[in-house]
């Protein structure tokens, strides 16, 4: 063979080493050395070394958050739950929306203005807003979202919180069953209504210059304008919802949307994934973001040291492991939140004893909820359960949040006030009552489960009284107490604000007519008497001493027993970069502003 010929080969088989390296297992960034012999002149082979670097490919950037609980229902006019609108809030977007601070700024519309007397409100949109999927995006369709929020045939769970609209309480309240129904007068003569550059009724929701959109109010509501940036007005598609039928929100094929995310999977109670929105107006997403749907919190956190998660709530069982772990507790965020956690009584259903008979709820008498008032050691569980991740509390708005009342004191916990509440009841003492069966119902997670028992156990020892625990499986929680047929006797629960607003704590949770305080059964027409003036009310001054005095009469009711607030309590892995907090990240640090979000691939394990 000639020398020529040898020299061929073995140059073949030097591009073939090279390739066959490049496409071969190797450690990133390693170089990767291929030795070949090529043969010069007869007995002096010349040596040859080839090193090739394989291109290494980088990490993709991804977010993963563990968010607990899978959603009972991500319908933005259907919604109510933190977790429904973590993810309502990734691919929707308002007319308005929330900054960093809190502010409410243009969204959608790039610009709003009130009439002289704060009746007409008046929305401007950008121009050249389309969906997630390119099509337009004009007026008609906040329309139809606000439509929609109100027709009683939605059922939407914050249905109440547009009732300022003229015509809205009347169409919300209607029997949808009566003979004479006619959802089409009452949508005809709602206060609310898309124009085109000439200022007439758009037709379509092609129209390119429908960019107006007109909401008359049936009195002032100065806050309305942020109203418009929370779900209840995000403009999902009308055709995808009827194409889709009952279960729409299930699927990432009707879920299009107009926010800085786009759904592209949903896995029922397994993952959620999202990518950014290559047609959102604000900017791009630097990563594609994964919730997962982990509820029990020891799994999660063991899930969080394995570098499966990027983000978790941590809980106070893990603080002393935090604490012990200098890289664990460079990880954790704590921060004020915007919560108020409470005992919550049943106030209209009927329940079943022992025996199978049924009976009233014992909280309709003043005396037993004063007992349990004073009798819940607020700060006992902050110290036991929380690790100090929590503020004990005897009022409804938290510090922080315009309308706190730091001087409100009268339910502390008290054991002696406790025991003289309940002899005093209609029930005379612990044993009345214990006959009934009494049940504290909950979601059930070990941790849940650990919260469920130690309340149980306070209430043994401070008012003697035996509550039976009634764990159920967590998403039928959440669907129980939405209804008052169903809410339970008792139930740990809470409300995160909305928007900074006393209107927001007290209106819209507490008002009689509201879908919140229906559940529970709370009415008080002197309580919906003070909110409603201090709704309307122009002068600031007036109008927060009108909610302090409502909030005052709300505590003299003791609907629940108050309970504890919140504070934000993260674990972060360092490789995630500009985090914007806010106290409204009720499900995960940078829920209000995720843009600011970057994922340092070169540190991924």
């Amino acid at each position: 063979m000639s020398s020529k010929k040898l020299f061929s080969i073995a140059s073949l088989l030097v591009m073939a080493g090279i390739v066959m390296s490049a496409c071969g297992p190797a450690t990133p960034g390693a170089p990767v050395v291929q030795t070949v012999v090529v043969t010069g002149a007869p007995g002096e082979p010349e040596v040859m070394v080839v090193t090739a670097t394989p291109e290494v490919m980088a990490k993709p950037a991804v977010l993963r958050v563990n968010l607990g609980t899978y959603p009972d229902i991500i319908d933005p006019q259907k919604s109510s739950f933190v977790n429904e609108i973590a993810h309502l809030q990734l691919f929707y977007e308002g007319l308005t929306k929330f900054n960093e601070k809190l502010e409410t700024v243009p969204g959608s519309a790039e610009s709003w203005e009130y009439n002289a007397d704060l009746t007409e409100l008046t929305f401007t949109l950008r121009e050249g807003l389309t969906y997630s999927d390119g099509t337009l995006l004009n007026a008609k369709r906040f329309e139809y979202s606000l439509q929609r929020n109100i027709d009683p045939a939605t059922a939407g769970e914050y249905a109440s919180i547009t009732d300022e609209i003229l015509g809205a309480p009347e169409w919300r309240g209607t029997d949808t069953s009566a003979e004479d129904y006619d959802a089409e007068a009452f949508k005809a003569g709602l206060g609310v209504v898309a124009l085109d550059s000439a200022g007439n009724p758009c037709t379509d929701y092609e129209q390119a210059d429908c960019l107006t959109l007109k909401v008359t109010l049936s009195k002032p509501a100065p806050y309305f304008h942020t109203i418009m940036g929370i779900w209840v007005a995000y403009p999902a598609k009308q055709e995808l919802i009827e194409e889709g039928g009952e279960n729409w929100w299930n699927s990432s094929l009707y879920q299009i949307g107009n926010g800085p995310f786009v759904l592209k999977t949903l896995e029922p109670f397994v993952r959620g994934f999202f990518t950014p929105n290559a047609n959102y107006y604000g900017g791009q997403a630097k990563y594609d973001l994964e919730f997962r749907y982990i509820i029990d919190s020891a799994v999660e956190f063991e899930a969080y040291k394995n570098d499966e998660f990027d983000i978790i709530e941590f809980q106070g069982e893990d603080k002393a492991a935090i604490d012990a772990d200098p890289d664990l507790s460079a990880q954790a965020t704590v921060y004020a939140g915007s919560c108020t956690l409470v005992v919550k009584y049943g106030l209209a259903g009927k329940y079943t004893a022992p025996d199978g008979s049924a009976f009233d709820s014992p909280f309709l008498d003043k005396k037993v909820r004063e007992a349990f008032a004073y009798g819940f050691n607020a700060q006992g569980w902050v110290d036991d359960l929380e690790q100090g991740l929590a503020a004990a509390t005897q009022t409804w708005i938290p510090p922080g949040y315009p309308g706190f009342d730091a001087e409100e004191t009268r339910y502390a916990f008290d054991p002696d006030a406790a025991k003289a509440a309940l002899a005093e009841s209609s029930y005379g003492g612990p044993d009345a009552l214990n006959v009934l069966g009494l049940k504290l119902t909950f979601g059930d997670t070990p941790r849940n489960r650990q919260r469920s028992e130690w309340l149980a156990n306070n209430y043994k020892q401070v008012l003697g009284i035996d509550l039976a625990l009634d764990p159920i499986e967590p998403t039928t929680f959440t669907a129980i107490t939405k209804e008052p047929a169903t809410f339970p006797l008792l139930a740990r629960q809470g409300w995160c604000a909305d928007y900074p607003d006393p209107q927001n704590w007290l209106s819209v949770y507490w008002k009689s007519d509201t879908t919140f305080a229906a559940r529970q059964g709370y009415v008080n027409p002197d309580f919906d008497a003070l909110v409603n003036q201090a709704d309307v009310e122009l002068d600031p001054v007036k109008r927060a001493e009108l909610y302090a005095e409502a909030q005052r009469l709300l505590i003299s009711d003791v609907p629940s027993a108050f309970g504890y607030n919140t504070a934000n309590h993260y674990l972060v892995k360092p490789w995630v970069k500009g985090v914007t907090t806010t106290p409204q990240d009720s499900a995960w640090p940078g829920q209000m502003v995720p843009l600011t979000i970057e994922i340092d691939t070169s540190m991924l394990p």
